[in-house]
């Protein structure tokens, strides 16, 4: 089986890793959600390196400059992490994609997904073997994840980022994943902190888990490119490589 066949979630460990036996304890008769404790691990080998987009002038306040300790985690396509680490910063970057940031301000763990599709279609595998480029995939992957740190549903906070129309097309697929992703907040019952969708510019999105802040800055039009590549390239991966892995459609929390 290849890597693509195994992904899984990031799990930024504390010091000593903790064992994914206590992260996850045993749930019959449902799949169970694997863990990984090295954030270089879990990517697809068919996803293409991402291109560093050149920075745009920031809408917001400035990223503060990496602090001695500091841990940067890239969320790639079809990727999700978490961490209730405070030294922890996630980043990733966003054309028509768009990233959820959801966190527990009380126990102060969060974490981050970047999915390219809404919801996963008929025609293609369905429940434990979805591949995580899907939204409704990706979500449930990135709380099963937080829930099994301690999270808890009815306090997880989210903050929604990208959904740009960065291309020409009859297709608006930026726009689709933007209202599935505030529509699947509402039907779950999760609060929306935030928002920053929709748009024709990328966008580069820096979060910190530990306490929910997010920081994101509009590219100038020269990176759209660079993000828009990347999200073909990834696309047309996908073709090549099979779509296998696990989830469970939310632990009893």
């Amino acid at each position: 089986m290849n890597d693509y066949a195994r992904r899984r979630a990031t799990v930024v460990p504390d010091a000593p890793p903790p064992r994914p036996a206590d992260l996850h304890p045993p749930l019959h008769g449902r799949r169970r959600h694997r863990l990984l404790h090295d954030p270089l691990q879990g990517r697809s080998p068919c996803a293409p390196h991402p291109v560093e987009p050149a920075t745009g002038p920031a809408t917001g306040p400035a990223v503060p400059p990496a602090a001695i300790g500091t841990e940067t985690v890239k969320i790639f396509l079809g990727d999700h992490a978490v961490s209730g680490r405070p030294e922890v910063m996630m980043a990733t970057t966003l054309g028509s994609c768009v990233a959820a940031c959801v966190y527990d301000p009380r126990l102060g763990v969060g974490g981050m997904n970047h999915f390219l599709l809404p919801e996963v279609p008929e025609s293609e595998l369905q429940g434990a073997g979805a591949a995580a480029r899907y939204g409704s995939v990706a979500m449930e992957r990135l709380i099963n994840a937080l829930l099994a740190l301690g999270a808890r549903r009815e306090r997880l906070q989210v903050k929604l980022f990208g959904g740009a129309r960065v291309i020409e097309s009859s297709l608006d697929v930026g726009g689709r994943n933007g209202r599935f992703a505030v529509e699947y907040v509402r039907r779950e019952g999760l609060t929306l902190a935030g928002q920053d969708l929709g748009g024709n510019s990328a966008r580069r999105v820096h979060f910190f888990p530990h306490s929910g802040r997010a920081i994101r800055r509009l590219l100038h039009p020269e990176a759209v490119s660079d993000t828009v590549r990347t999200e073909v390239s990834y696309m047309t991966s996908l073709h090549r490589c099979p779509i296998e892995g696990e989830v469970e459609l939310f632990g009893d929390n």
